[in-house]
């Protein structure tokens, strides 16, 4: 209150005199509690400015008089791109802010403004006039403090407690400083940030923003452990400055040391300690250094030098991220400062990572939320520990071990050890000949594929993108060709994959995958091995054979859909009967509605059209499609478009958006693939896996125009149907095999290959198709009526080929087959044998 209404002279401002006032926001522990306020740019100082001019009671409160505050108005100083020249009264303005209670919304009126105007304001006073703030905020400090106007005082960022429970402040001692801001040493560390791969953008942002800040670092201290400071050993280097080149030691301690860690054991070159004299590191460290007086034989001083130069530098180091604006940023600093002419010692790599939290949580033994190392590598075995840890996250954001998930993983690296054994077993029973089939070719190249995506992930350590390409993805590959190889899995694909799946999840799954590698009878250690080495990729077969899962998802859907009742009042909501046949209509070309505007999005993506004048030229557009609005006008102007208007734009934003997941591709007029033959390749599959009887690809120009207008390349459209059919019965007279007679329908155009499959729908404990024979009796009549003779099964039977077909009389409800121009009556019975 006695400073309060005080007559104060205050730099910087055109007013010659001006007052303290009260600010509700203001941090009284923070300086000296009395700040210049700048209400033009600060949110807080205009709401507060106003505050008092328009509430009088609130003058008389604090003994404020009207001359202290109703003359005076904000000063423009600086110019915000978006905000103007007075930014704070805009933003309180916009978010509505009525006065300083409104916390919430100043503090987001700040975030708005400070950052925006430190970066990109520019100030209009005389003297700085048209400069960045970024640029002049140092000038002017400086020429403060040289005018007597301000002087430099340091205190925390925020609130720091010591162990004692007492607050901390900053004393101002007789101290040693590193002169991080020094201006050629700061120029040869950001040169050396530059090369340094950090693996992740915010890394190195972060690198950028400590470079642009750091300035004198006090490095010493008068106790604990660390290194007498060589000229003045009343001090010793605190370890944050003592410990950023200890990397060049390691590269001779075993010849120092002897392997012992405390330093205590014999050198195995008989060098003692006093012998490392600084001529002596300097021999070892830099290649021009000349030969140093000593004892020490030359042959031992060249043996350390060669291992340094052998080892050096460091190609990566891996530390936390938060060491990033400190530790991390003095090793720049102090390698540039040892080798600044020799940039082949800088370090290559930086990997900084985040902190774990654990089950989501962070870790604490307050909360029990804990697990000690030991504990984890108990409960969830080395392996399954690694295997978690690097599915637990890869960037600077924290890493989430989760428990459950490590016990997925254990789950999910037994289930892979356990196929591989069964594979070993029962490897006489896998297909050999040639690896040629569509899905063979399709597996094969998703292997390649795997080992280069696997490769690049952990050359840039990001262990849980490999373990997602080079095991989960690897994995689902293999399940795929299981599941999509009707005629059975390749041998040597599976023991390819087997031997590959294993190199690939080495370095996360060692002690696992050495246990793989002997199941192979592989007599030498899998550490000893090279990492695979990729065939081609066809990145085309793939596509389609993701076209072609991608079609069995979506026939599925709408066989579901149409299995559902139909809905309205009239209805019965019963379901209607399950379709046995289905009809997929590709197209070989997009209807001409959508052709016509693929072509102009074509012409936009590969060049921009220029007005000049009264003539049009295009230029390169770098790969964008402009607005919908500039696109919509052009569409507009085509006559064949006017009757799709409705359909036309969103069409338009699927074809952006799957530009953007996908590329260039999307806007091809045709598919880089043909649709029907990989549909009919997979037919069976296909056929069975969707439990219907038959499935027929046909192309959309021979369907009616609904369909031809629905169906586009990659989209293809499904109909379901139902064929009328005459129930006959399959018997098996082999005894003791649990097979019985089962009854199913025959429908017009079936073929024997197609009657099987329907037959094993039915009766389950048929695991092969491949060893079902379909018989007919010679004697449809009395045939079924006869008692089976036991080893003579097939008496009296012909068997049915696999080119016959069947024709059905649903009038009279009979049933016969065409073998060879030969028609054949089969009666109401045939025969099945395994």
């Amino acid at each position: 209150q006695d400073i309060l209404g005080c007559a104060l002279v205050a730099p910087l401002t055109s007013y010659k005199k001006i007052y303290a006032l009260p600010m509700l926001t203001i941090k009284e522990d923070k300086g000296t509690g009395v700040v210049t306020s700048v209400p033009s740019d600060a949110p807080d100082d205009i709401a507060a400015l106003r505050d008092l001019k328009k509430k009088q009671a609130l003058r008389e409160k604090y003994g404020i008089k009207d001359e202290m505050v109703l003359p005076f108005e904000p000063i423009p100083i600086i110019d915000i791109p978006g905000f103007g020249n007075l930014s704070a009264l805009q933003v309180c303005d916009e978010l509505k802010i009525q006065s300083q209670n409104d916390r919430e919304k100043l503090a987001e009126a700040k975030e708005k403004v400070y950052l925006k105007g430190f970066y990109e304001g520019i100030m209009l006073v005389d003297g700085y006039k048209g400069q960045k703030v970024q640029d002049v905020k140092k000038p002017i400090q400086k020429k403060m403090v040289e005018d007597g106007e301000a002087l430099i005082y340091m205190e925390p960022e925020k609130q720091v407690m010591s162990r004692s429970a007492d607050e901390c402040v900053v004393a101002l001692c007789d101290q040693w400083y590193l002169d991080y801001g020094d201006a050629e040493w700061k120029q040869q560390a950001c040169e050396s940030l530059k090369s340094l791969e950090t693996f992740c953008d915010e890394t190195r942002k972060n690198y950028e923003a400590t470079l642009a800040w750091l300035q004198e670092h006090a490095c010493s201290r008068t106790y604990g452990l660390g290194t007498r400071l060589p000229w003045d050993d009343h001090w010793l280097i605190e370890s944050l400055s003592d410990s950023t080149i200890y990397m060049a030691y390691y590269t001779v301690a075993h010849l120092l040391q002897g392997g012992v860690l405390n330093g205590q054991g014999p050198s195995p070159i008989g060098i003692r300690p006093e012998q490392m004299t600084k001529d002596v590191w300097d021999y070892i460290f830099f290649k021009n250094s000349p030969f140093p007086k000593t004892s020490i034989p030359k042959q031992h001083l060249q043996k350390l030098r060669h291992e340094f130069e052998y080892w050096y530098p460091v190609d990566v180091r891996a530390s936390g991220k938060d060491l990033v604006p400190n530790h991390l940023s003095y090793y720049l600093y102090n390698h540039v400062a040892m080798w600044p002419k020799d940039s082949g010692k800088w370090p290559v790599a930086v990997r900084a990572n985040g902190h774990l939290l654990l089950n989501s949580e962070k870790m604490s033994k307050s909360t029990g939320n804990f697990l000690t190392l030991s504990q984890a590598v108990h409960k969830f075995s080395a392996d399954g520990m690694r295997l978690a840890l690097a599915d637990a996250g890869d960037t600077v954001e924290d890493a989430n071990f989760v428990e459950a998930m490590a016990d997925a993983g254990i789950l999910r690296l037994f289930t892979w050890v356990e196929w591989v054994k069964e594979m070993i077993a029962n490897q006489n029973s896998l297909r050999d000949g040639p690896a040629d089939t569509f899905n063979d070719r399709v597996f094969a190249s998703e292997m390649n594929a795997g080992i280069i995506k696997t490769e690049q992930h952990y050359e840039k350590m990001m262990f849980k993108e490999a373990l997602k390409s080079g095991f989960f993805e690897f994995q689902a590959a293999k399940d795929k060709y299981r599941e999509l190889a009707i005629e059975g899995m390749h041998k040597d694909l599976v023991f390819q994959f087997i031997e590959v799946q294993t190199l690939l999840l080495a370095p996360i799954c060692p002690h696992l995958c050495e246990y793989t590698w002997a199941l192979l009878g592989k007599s030498e250690s899998l550490m000893k091995a090279s990492w695979p080495i990729a065939g081609p990729v066809d990145e085309v077969l793939i596509r389609s054979s993701q076209y072609l899962m991608e079609t069995a998802h979506d026939v599925r859907l709408r066989l579901k859909s149409y299995m559902l009742p139909v809905k309205g009042k009239k209805a019965d909501n019963k379901p209607p009967q399950k379709p046995s046949h289905c009809t997929i209509y590709v197209a070989k070309n997009y209807p001409p509605w959508q052709h016509s505007t693929l072509t102009l999005l074509r012409k936009h993506y590969k060049a921009k059209k220029i007005e000049c004048n009264t003539s049009m030229y295009y230029q390169a557009n770098n790969g964008q499609l402009p607005e919908n609005k500039v696109i919509a006008s052009e569409l507009n102007t085509l006559p064949e478009l006017k009757k799709y208007m409705k359909r036309v734009m969103p069409f338009v934003a699927m074809i952006k958006e799957n530009l953007e997941k996908n590329g260039a591709r999307v806007l091809d007029l045709q598919l880089e693939f043909d649709e029907r033959a990989v549909l009919l390749e997979n037919i069976v599959y296909l056929t069975n896996s969707l439990e219907l009887d038959q499935i027929d690809v046909v192309f959309a120009s021979e369907a009616e125009d609904k369909i031809k207008e629905d169906c586009c390349p990659g989209k293809p459209l499904s109909v379901f149907r139902s064929e009328p059919g005459v129930s006959i019965t399959l018997v098996n007279p082999q005894p003791a095999n649990g097979l019985f007679s089962t009854r199913i329908e025959i429908r017009q155009g079936d073929s024997r290959d197609s009657v099987v499959r329907r037959l094993a729908k039915v009766n389950r404990a048929i695991k092969d198709m491949s060893k079902v024979k379909l018989m007919r009796y010679d004697d449809p009549v009395r045939g079924p009526r006869r008692v089976p003779i036991l080893g003579k099964e097939e008496l009296a039977k012909t068997s049915i080929s696999e080119k016959c077909t069947f024709h059905v009389d649903l009038n009279a409800r009979k049933i016969h087959i065409t073998d060879n121009g030969l028609k054949v009556d089969i009666g109401d019975t045939l025969v099945y044998l395994l």
